[in-house]
């Protein structure tokens, strides 16, 4: 897009790992981007530096007991302020946007990921958790809307990389590398006592705490197996995952002759972004650049399923489908939560998450006031077994 007409992006959830670092590739490309729309739950005092700086037609406070102190802040400007989850639903869908960037955490992303879907927009999605929730009804809609869909995700943008130029040739399987996290390699009866402050030092990454505790314990592994069946067309058998502890090979993709292509580079989630962004167009960057000579030895190995539970978890809900990867991720929610106020201990987590998927009524072919429903139902059950492990 010409530098006469940038592309205009909506940025929901601003505040976060994701969304702090979009804001620095905009920054990066004066004059090929301008910001519609900010939004952030919590983070009042982040969000009205950001208003300031880039001047959006509107931001979203989440959490409506900050809307005064946002409203206030940016009186003596033209932003609207707007507070709640329905507004964040309004703003996703409104005509002065070409791209909406989905960088809000969990579940949250769901509802205005759908509306933007429906307002025709492009969508740049970092929150994988709107295909692991409801990934059939997300797929069919971007088809009936004709609208293009841009994964963030390093993995998933490592695969949509290494797809560009291949659209006649079959994909025989893909392979997601995982990091492994700061538990590789531990026992489950070490694990049973590991702390909330160990999980949350990723060796590799530095992204928010629910995402570094769902990398110590591979949900996060698991959630992007189910997103990359959505993203890619694939069938649960195309998919494999390999640990990959240097974090250098991002995935790859395996096809039908047998060749292989990789996507490599540092780990820095700003390249990922930036490709969504510009994508069909690969921007200039001053990021730092990979050279071999730095990681002369690039391993990988088998992830430990028996004792990391929550990727098999994960592999039997996309099996099942249905609402089943709906109740994974709700109840893996609650179980962050809970491990993250110390009313769970790490090996818990699979435990709740395996015992909602029991629980909670199953649908195969769910609408979505029935996601809904399912999200809530699943978090009832939850919490009342964290009361009870």
């Amino acid at each position: 897009m010409s530098s006469s007409h940038p592309k205009r992006v909506t940025l929901l959830g601003s505040t976060g790992s994701i969304g702090t670092q979009a804001l620095d590739v905009i920054r990066a490309h004066p004059g090929r981007f301008t910001v519609t729309a900010l939004s952030a739950q919590s983070n009042a005092e982040l969000l009205i530096r950001q208003a300031r700086e880039f001047q959006p037609a509107a931001v979203v406070i989440g959490d409506e007991t900050k809307y005064t102190t946002v409203k206030s802040a940016l009186a003596d400007q033209a932003t609207e302020v707007l507070a709640g989850v329905a507004a964040l639903a309004d703003v996703a869908g409104r005509d002065d946007a070409d791209v909406v960037l989905t960088a809000m955490v969990g579940y949250a992303g769901l509802l205005p990921t759908v509306r933007a879907i429906r307002a025709g927009k492009t969508i740049a999605l970092a929150n994988k958790e709107t295909l692991v929730v409801a990934g059939q009804l997300i797929t069919k809609l971007v088809k009936e809307y004709g609208v293009r869909l841009y994964p963030v995700d390093s993995e998933h943008s490592a695969i949509f990389q290494c797809l560009v130029g291949e659209e006649r040739n079959s994909i025989e399987k893909i392979i997601l590398t995982a990091s492994g996290g700061p538990f590789r390699g531990r026992t489950a009866e070490q694990l049973a006592t590991v702390t909330k402050a160990q999980a949350l030092k990723h060796p590799n990454w530095d992204m928010g705490a629910k995402i570094t505790i769902d990398s110590a314990s591979l949900m996060n592994k698991g959630l992007e197996v189910i997103e990359a069946k959505w993203l890619f067309n694939l069938t649960d058998e195309q998919i494999d995952v390999v640990v990959h502890p240097q974090s250098i090979i991002h995935s790859l993709v395996q096809f039908e002759d047998g060749s292989l292509k990789a996507q490599l580079g540092l780990p820095d989630m700003k390249l990922p972004i930036q490709y969504a962004l510009g994508y069909p167009e690969r921007l200039p960057s001053s990021f730092p650049r990979f050279s071999f000579l730095d990681y002369p030895q690039l391993t990988f190995e088998q992830p430990d399923r028996a004792t990391f539970r929550n990727l098999p978890l994960a592999f039997e809900a996309m099996r099942r489908g249905g609402n089943a990867p709906c109740i994974l991720n709700a109840a893996n929610e609650v179980a962050v939560a809970g491990f993250l106020r110390d009313e769970l201990g790490f090996l818990q987590m699979p435990d709740l998450v395996e015992s909602c998927l029991t629980k909670v009524s199953y649908l195969a072919d769910p609408s979505l006031d029935d996601y809904v429903a399912t999200d809530q139902e699943t978090r009832r059950v939850a919490q009342e077994l964290v009361k009870q492990l």
